[in-house]
């Protein structure tokens, strides 16, 4: 009687593990965005299903490890109670926030350089990234050098022109351009006001 009552411990603790597993990945897309691996980037892509991934693990490792029905009860409530709510909200944001790629084209006799230009929105704002990806997949890294708010400024073309120069030109006519260094990494990200 005593194994059966048990038999949920390793799976309790498996999920709290897990949910850590996966808000340090939903860490690292965040924080590595520019500079970091393309790979760990586009988990912001999926902020949402982490998110209710979270929830669904901690409240079966509350629902496995906790043996008293109260406190079993009171701890789901707790998590619950504003971890629906919250992650309603997120979803609802995540899908207001879509993003496409719009360009992607390689440097002039360059395959492991390309140019790659996201475009989104916020609410009724579009926005365009323009980012450099270097190497090859899964190493493959990607670096800001333009990020433009259609509501100051609009991008209306990002083209190289050498294959370690970007240039970026705005709806009103400026120009901005950045220089790629071995490596990877521009000497500046161009971000108008």
């Amino acid at each position: 009687m005593r194994l059966t009552r048990h038999r949920g411990r390793p799976k309790a603790l498996a999920l709290p593990a897990t949910a850590i597993a996966l808000v340090a990945m939903a860490t690292a897309g965040f924080l590595w965005d520019s500079g970091g691996l393309v790979l760990v980037a586009r988990i912001n892509d999926y902020v949402a299903l982490l998110g209710w991934l979270i929830l669904i693990a901690l409240t079966g490792a509350v629902l496995l490890g906790v043996t008293r029905p109260v406190l079993r009860l009171v701890l789901c409530a707790l998590l619950l109670g504003p971890g629906i709510p919250i992650m309603l909200f997120v979803t609802l944001l995540a899908s207001i926030g879509t993003t496409e790629e719009t360009k992607n084209e390689a440097a002039p006799g360059r395959s492991d350089r390309r140019l790659v230009v996201v475009e989104g929105s916020s609410f009724a704002d579009p926005l365009w990234s323009v980012y450099v990806h270097e190497g090859t997949w899964p190493l493959e890294r990607r670096r800001l050098v333009g990020f433009f708010d259609g509501d100051f400024v609009a991008l209306s073309e990002a083209v190289w022109t050498a294959p370690d120069r970007i240039r970026m030109t705005t709806g009103e006519g400026e120009v901005h351009e950045v220089t790629i260094a071995p490596g990877g990494r521009p000497d500046r990200a161009a971000i108008p006001r």
